[in-house]
């Protein structure tokens, strides 16, 4: 637990966010603002509001309700950002890559396009590595990129080329709402269709689905892609899968854990990359020197949904590496939720200042006022936060949510992050997912699971074993606000006072 001097009491300092919150103008009003400000999430443009005050005019990409890894801006966004004076982001690949492509293509050359998050650590922040432990007993496989490409928004493209194999294969993706986005399908041929794009340094999730047992030989390229139409061709690679039946002797096998195939942007290189259980170690592959295994364990059946005829008839057998995290998830290696620590929130609010000061001299009296009072505001939050948190019985500090937004939290506040299992979507979960989910509630003792408001879609299998194991269902505020919480301020208090309600505390 951190601990810090109070600046001002709390009551006035509530009394002060309110009013600060009271400043913020509508996204569609008229203003004789100094600086027009886009931002991509409703959390910073909150922040900017109380730093720039009345000298900005701010709008989000991001809506309330919205989820950042996932949007997909409109023409109105792009024409706000086209206006804007300055754009705002988070960084560390949080915002979906669709807002990244559209900021850098509509925003003005002249426009500076900071991500705060990405030098977070020069303005008094920390940002930590993204912690993905799912559990899943079968190999979870994404892809991946890394290495650097220049120029702002520009991409890696990875193309499947080639399958040898008994059957076919469709890499998908299941987004929030269930719906099925296909990247590979080699039921119907290669062509450039069957590719998607990636930032640098990004890493996804996606279902590999295969319909017959036994050995494939998986080819793909990859290439450059820059904003102003520019491509360059690099390397090539082939991957082996055994599905549904025994490995080459003697090859090294993958079975369990996390791991990518990948491309190097800057090497040309492709390869498989996994993270080593044990040692915790980052290992790298060629791509003929290991199998991808999907044992028959991994067997499933074809959903009869509509949406998912492409993957056969309904009921046929179907070997599947899931996405197990639901919705367009792209990131990084580094956590990207930095201001769920409060004192991370103090850094945004620096790096703000610094930022509309220098797109603003005449403005910097007023920033640097605005952001003093900020600051001592976020202060006296922190600790609130902390005193309520403490409060919670040590063996309930354990948070079992829909995704992985909570690392900073748990981590400044003394919590633990049992789990965030979302099973693969439109399917009924097997008895072992739902085995698994029922076991960590039951193992540590979790009085409560979280749910985000703007996720809830995703929520129905965690609620429904959590209710099986007697549990509360609780709210939890991540990546964006809603009808009932509309500032940082608010949120923050809100998780507190919920988690302490929920898991045995004393709600402030």
């Amino acid at each position: 637990m951190r601990g810090r001097p109070t600046c001002i009491a709390a009551v006035v300092l509530t009394a002060a966010c309110v009013l600060a919150a009271g400043c913020g103008r509508s996204e569609s009003g008229a203003s004789d603002a100094e600086l027009k400000v886009s931002t991509t999430t409703a959390i910073i443009a909150d922040l900017v509001r109380q730093v720039g005050g009345d000298r900005t005019d701010v709008t989000s990409i991001v809506p309330h309700h919205g989820d950042p890894h996932s949007y997909e801006p409109s023409p109105g966004d792009a024409a706000k950002v086209a206006r804007a004076d300055l754009v705002f982001g988070n960084g560390l690949l949080l915002e979906e890559p669709g807002i990244t492509k559209m900021v850098h293509s509509n925003a003005r050359k002249s426009t500076p396009k900071i991500e705060i998050a990405e030098k977070l650590e020069q303005y008094g922040g920390t940002v930590m590595k993204l912690e993905e432990d799912l559990g899943l007993d079968v190999l979870w496989l994404g892809w991946a990129v890394e290495g650097e490409v220049a120029g702002g928004g520009s991409q890696v493209r990875t193309t499947a080329t080639g399958l040898e194999g008994p059957g076919d294969l469709r890499v998908y993706l299941t987004d929030t709402l269930g719906r099925p986005k296909v990247y590979v399908d080699s039921g119907d041929g290669f062509d450039d269709s069957d590719s998607f794009t990636l930032p640098p340094e990004a890493h996804t999730h996606v279902n590999w689905a295969f319909s017959e047992p036994g050995t494939y030989r998986l080819t793909v390229e990859g290439r450059t892609e820059t904003l102003d139409g520019r491509t360059e061709e690099f390397g090539s690679g082939t991957f082996t899968f055994a599905v549904g039946t025994d490995a080459p002797e003697g090859a090294t096998v993958l079975d369990g854990g996390h791991a990518d195939l990948a491309l190097d942007a800057g090497t040309g290189k492709v390869y498989v990359r996994a993270d080593d259980e044990k040692s915790g170690e980052r290992r790298r592959f060629a791509p003929d020197e290991v199998v991808l295994n999907v044992p028959d364990r991994a067997r499933e059946s074809v959903p009869d949904e509509s949406a998912y005829s492409f993957l056969g008839d309904a009921g046929d057998p179907l070997w599947v590496l899931p996405q197990a995290v639901l919705g367009k998830h792209v990131h990084g290696d580094l956590d990207p939720h930095a201001w769920e620590d409060v004192s991370n929130a103090e850094a945004y609010v620096r790096r703000i200042q610094a930022e509309l000061t220098k797109a603003d001299p005449a403005g910097a009296k007023t920033y640097a006022k605005n952001a003093s009072v900020c600051l001592k505001r976020l202060g006296a939050l922190d600790e609130e936060v902390g005193r309520t948190l403490a409060t919670v019985p040590e063996r309930n500090r354990k948070l079992i949510t829909t995704h992985d937004a909570f690392g900073y939290l748990a981590k400044a506040y003394g919590m633990e992050v049992a789990g965030f299992v979302v099973p693969v979507p439109n399917q009924e979960p097997s008895a072992a997912e739902v085995e698994r989910l029922g076991d960590t509630i039951r193992e540590k003792r979790v009085p409560a699971v979280f749910v985000e408001p703007n996720l809830a879609a995703r929520a129905n299998v965690l609620e429904r074993v959590a209710q099986d194991e007697g549990v509360d269902v609780c709210t939890i505020y991540g990546d964006s606000f809603d009808d009932k919480v509309h500032d940082y301020v608010s949120m923050m208090r809100h998780n507190a006072t919920e988690l302490a309600k929920c898991l045995g505390g004393k709600a402030g």
